[in-house]
């Protein structure tokens, strides 16, 4: 677990457990096939308790352990879990 302030208040934030948060999109024609492909990503979830702000952190330990994929288009390194790279939006099923 992390020490974590609130970025509004600056109260320490308490771990309110981790999840799984669904990735992708609900298509027009497809429903829920695209987001049942697209994965999901841990976090680790900190609630503030005085204005109950909330921040999701990916796992610490976890992070080594990700596999990445190199974007082609920016070069930037992201999860294999997207669709589109999340830094340029390159679509990797459109070619």
């Amino acid at each position: 677990m992390k020490n974590v302030a609130c970025l509004r208040c600056n109260r320490a934030m308490e771990h309110a457990g981790e999840s799984k948060l669904q990735l992708g999109e609900m298509g027009w024609f497809s429903g829920h096939w695209p987001n049942l492909l697209a994965g999901a990503l841990e976090v680790d979830i900190y609630v503030c308790p005085e204005c109950g702000k909330i921040e999701f952190f990916q796992p610490q330990e976890d992070e080594d352990r990700i596999a990445k994929r190199e974007c082609p288009k920016c070069g930037e390194k992201h999860d294999w879990d997207y669709p589109k790279c999340p830094f340029c939006n390159y679509d990797y099923y459109s070619k």
